[in-house]
């Protein structure tokens, strides 16, 4: 809805709860960028253990500010850090993020060249991460597994950005009050409701960040349980947007236990599609990273991501748009 200004003004904005290594890691990253024009704003989440000696030790290198709030989730971090802004467009980033030196100087390139009103970027893994971390990072990226949609086309409109990389202008934040009061699935609602106003939105595709997830099994499991949770409540919400193929992780959830029956009566041919689909997993995963250990986590952190996600989903729907609960009172840890 808005034009770019005549001159663009960017602050960053990280949300973190203790985290100290993580957030020195990115702080470093942020010095090495090749376009130097920009804020930093830290806004601690109420950490027992202040995070200001961090940012202390980077004053002479950036513009930075650090923050400090009562514990209110990263949402709302968020908000209070663009009330302290100086720029006039923000960029999120979590903390177990790291950034290419271009990284800055892509996103200034691509809003000068199509201003939107806000973006997201792609994540990417390194040499450096753990094996589980590669791992997880395919099964939330590939074409096999999410559809790719943090990769592919050169342009995609209308894309949802992550709260992990994301940008938004003044305007847009003055007019939808930033993120709502939730632990879980805050960035699509702001995604969702920014449309709904009339903003537009783009996928910046050389804006990418390495997004190290520090997650272990059963943490990552039950992330995605929560957005698999979430998802019907954003449908609930905002019903123009909701889509047919958010139901395919309850699918496939389905289609196993349906084949699973059908193998021990001697009909094999579902649990052969599974199988055809998995042996595609290990072999793209395996030679996108160069690792069969790899591969073979990709499997157990595909078959995590789709049961648990589809299991939430399933859940959800049946407690909030069947049985008309409240999901404030089903689920009163994802709120504020």
């Amino acid at each position: 809805m808005s034009e770019p200004t005549a001159g663009l003004k960017f602050t960053y904005i990280i949300p973190i709860y203790q985290r100290h290594d993580e957030l020195r890691e990115l702080l470093q990253t942020l010095t090495q960028q090749t376009d130097k024009d920009f804020e930093v704003i830290i806004v601690d989440d109420g950490s027992p253990d202040a995070v200001e000696p961090v940012t202390q030790e980077f004053a002479q290198q950036l513009t930075i500010e650090c923050v400090r709030k009562r514990n209110s989730g990263p949402g709302q971090s968020r908000n209070h850090g663009m009330l302290k802004a100086n720029g006039n467009y923000y960029i999120f980033l979590d903390s177990d993020t790291l950034l290419p030196n271009t990284y800055m100087a892509e996103v200034r390139r691509e809003l000068e060249e199509d201003f939107v009103d806000f973006f997201g970027g792609s994540d990417a893994s390194l040499d450096q991460f753990t094996d589980f971390q590669k791992a997880v990072n395919f099964s939330m990226t590939s074409m096999l597994t999410t559809g790719g949609v943090r990769g592919g086309k050169k342009k995609i409109t209308r894309f949802q950005a992550r709260s992990f990389n994301m940008g938004l202008s003044e305007e847009a934040f003055r007019q939808s009050g930033g993120f709502g009061k939730m632990r879980v699935g805050e960035d699509t609602d702001l995604s969702l409701r920014l449309w709904e106003l009339g903003f537009k939105s783009r996928w910046f595709p050389n804006a990418y960040v390495y997004h190290k997830r520090r997650s272990d099994w059963r943490s990552f499991a039950n992330q995605v349980r929560s957005f698999g949770r979430m998802r019907p409540i954003l449908d609930m919400w905002h019903p123009q947007y909701a889509k047919l193929s958010f139901w395919l992780p309850t699918i496939f959830v389905g289609g196993l236990l349906i084949g699973l029956i059908a193998l021990l009566r001697g009909f094999p041919w579902i649990i052969l599609i599974y199988l055809f689909y998995f042996i595609l997993v290990f072999i793209m995963a395996s030679i996108q990273n160069n690792s069969i250990r790899i591969g073979l986590y990709s499997i157990a952190t595909t078959f995590l991501q789709h049961w648990n996600y589809g299991v939430g989903f399933l859940e959800t729907y049946i407690r909030i748009r069947i049985q008309k609960k409240n999901p404030k009172e089903v689920y009163p840890q994802y709120f504020f």
